[in-house]
């Protein structure tokens, strides 16, 4: 799936979309990434001469390729953040960097979801979180 086939998917759009591609997907999991970039807007800020993509935004691109997998067939949904637990930082993740998300269902009732999300780069686990969200219209 490429970045045109996820907008029709997720309501996010750039600066602040990151999913670039997937990879693999099912009912239950996903495998997707982004490409980190020199020219992403937050390095202007974040540090300017050390650039380091912010731990949050590394738990976003987890909860939106999660939101790719809920809501492709689910169409007209929104996925809204309920709540991250268990959010670990294990390594920087530069611009030139691929990230490689992987997320699946743990629990799923209703309308609210938790999701297991690891992100690596390099083979290298550099963030992993558990999410819970909500699908709504």
């Amino acid at each position: 799936m490429n970045q045109d086939e996820i907008t029709e998917i997720l309501p996010h759009r750039p600066p602040f979309l990151f999913v670039d591609e997937v990879m693999e997907i099912s009912d239950t999991k996903i495998v997707a990434k982004k490409h980190v970039r020199a020219d992403e807007y937050f390095f202007a800020g974040h540090f300017p001469k050390e650039p380091i993509m912010p731990g949050v935004l590394v738990v976003e691109a987890l909860a939106q390729t999660g939101g790719v997998m809920l809501l492709r067939k689910k169409k007209g949904m929104v996925p809204l953040f309920l709540g991250i637990d268990k959010a670990r930082f294990k390594k920087i993740v530069r611009p030139g960097d691929t990230l490689f998300m992987e997320v699946e269902i743990l629990q799923e009732r209703g309308d609210v979801v938790r999701i297991s999300g690891v992100a690596r780069v390099d083979g290298e686990v550099v963030c992993q979180a558990v999410i819970m969200a909500g699908i709504k219209k």
